[in-house]
């Protein structure tokens, strides 16, 4: 059953004071499901009240406790995680089991930022004069805003309440109007594991309107936004006018480099996985193949074996490896971003096409040897379409791999250490795994360079922006 989600404000569920909802569609079936509450200004202003008083509380909970809360709430979420999953599906539209995996690895994180909230550790500077101690505190910074999208309606979510929650902040979360529900739940586990009325609020609505009146807000102090680089870009100035701390967590366009001395059957099968998770739609996912001419052949060969041969279909399907695309936006821009590349000299060798007359499921798509004017090659496609080029030698795969102004994720494969330490150091990118995929674990760093934004979401660097470093010395008299 798909609930009606409501806000939660000041520790309460509650309807919009308007009453206005908007409806929520199953990609996979056009079907509305449910509906979602939709918050105006004064529920905002009630959720900024309880943010506000809610930090005053939290703040003076000490590490040690705020710890346990989080650690019962991942407790709680792993006892859900079945139904909670089910919700995902059905409003996201990926196979079940990457559902259950999301809401798992959702525990996994918060699980991580329970222990490291309590290593949040100052110091001692020595001082030049005897009788002056001089200390460095570290302190919340204040209620937070958090934006989150729909495509990882639980992973994006449970890392900036973590992290928040974790270093003594409150928060009020904007969560996607198109997947409501299960972060809706992942709320639930934190408000029934104890985290006090006011210290975690959600609300749904207009983005535009709502992060306009958050953003600049006096009681906001910080903003963690994960999205797409031109919203981030405009949420990031609107933060910067008004001094508020920001983590932008924004687009990719990731290349992957295939030397000639790689196992390509291992590089075939891991990257085919990855490119058709959740459809696609991951902002790490691998789009741009640049492959040596060795081996160019043989990669192309292996890799659009192993994508035909990936049942699409529901995600509530336990046989469906790849589901439906989110929404028709994706379906639309999937389509006109293959017609524009067979206009650039692009070969679509597997693939290229809407599938069926209900949902908005696409074809897994692979396109070889496309020109770098093509918008697929340009812009983030955000969809299940894999770009396969040639490459000769090291010099004109990393001058390729660097061409974009994005930054967010590489993937390269080679048996040569020196390969691998030169594609590492050269390559500019915010994040890179080699021979293997090794992203996003709670204890690691997530986050992009350049136009992929800036901060982390993970490990010890998530924590940082949530805390201010106070200086205090004092001199005994």
């Amino acid at each position: 059953m798909y609930p009606n989600v409501q806000l939660f404000i000041n520790g309460q569920w509650c309807a919009a004071l308007s009453g206005r909802t908007i409806p929520v569609v199953n990609p996979a079936t056009h079907q509305t499901i449910g509906t979602v509450a939709f918050a105006e200004q004064a529920d905002l202003d009630r959720a900024l009240e309880a943010a506000e008083a809610g930090f005053k509380v939290w703040r003076q909970v000490s590490a040690f406790d705020r710890s346990k809360v989080l650690r019962k709430a991942a407790q709680l979420l792993r006892e859900r995680a079945e139904s909670i999953a089910q919700l995902l599906t059905q409003e996201q539209g990926k196979p079940l089991m990457e559902a259950k995996m999301e809401v798992m690895g959702g525990a996994d994180t918060i699980e991580w930022f329970a222990e490291e909230g309590k290593r949040t550790y100052g110091r001692v500077i020595p001082a030049r004069m005897p009788g002056v101690n001089q200390l460095v505190v570290k302190e919340p910074v204040g209620p937070v805003a958090a934006f989150t999208p729909w495509n990882f309606p639980i992973n994006q979510a449970v890392r900036k309440i973590s992290a928040a929650l974790s270093t003594g902040c409150s928060v009020i979360i904007k969560a996607a109007e198109e997947t409501p529900a299960s972060p809706a739940e992942l709320v639930r586990v934190f408000a029934d594991a104890g985290v006090p009325a006011g210290v975690l609020n959600l609300v749904y609505g207009d983005p535009a309107t709502i992060s306009s009146y958050l953003i600049p807000h006096p009681v906001i102090r910080k903003i963690s936004f994960t999205g797409s680089t031109p919203i981030g870009k405009q949420l990031a100035g609107l933060a910067g006018l008004h001094m508020k701390r920001a983590t932008m967590e924004l687009g990719g366009h990731a290349p992957v480099l295939i030397f000639d001395d790689a196992d390509i059957t291992a590089a075939a099968k891991t990257m085919s996985f990855m490119k058709l998770r959740n459809a696609g739609q991951v902002c790490i996912s691998p789009t741009r193949f640049l492959v040596q001419e060795g081996v160019y052949q043989q990669f192309v060969d292996q890799f659009v074996a192993n994508v035909q041969a990936v049942k699409v279909g529901d995600g509530m399907d336990p046989d469906t490896k790849m589901s439906t695309l989110a929404n028709p936006r994706r379906q639309q821009a999937m389509t006109t971003m293959v017609e524009d590349a067979r206009k650039h000299g692009g070969h679509v060798v597997t693939g290229g096409y809407p599938i069926g007359e209900k949902g908005n499921f696409f074809e897994p798509t692979v396109i070889t040897e496309l020109e770098n004017t093509a918008q697929a090659m340009n812009g983030e496609p955000f969809g299940p379409m894999a770009i396969i080029n040639p490459f000769k030698t090291f010099d004109e795969a990393v001058t390729e791999a660097n061409r974009l102004p994005y930054g967010l994720a590489a993937y390269a494969w080679t048996r040569s250490a020196q390969t691998a330490t030169a594609v590492a150091a050269q390559v500019e990118t915010g994040m890179m795994t080699i021979n293997h995929l090794g992203l996003a674990l709670p204890e690691v760093p997530f986050g992009g360079v350049k136009d992929s934004g800036y901060g982390s979401e993970g490990g010890t660097e998530a924590m940082d922006p949530y805390l201010v470093s106070k200086f205090v010395t004092q001199a005994t008299l």
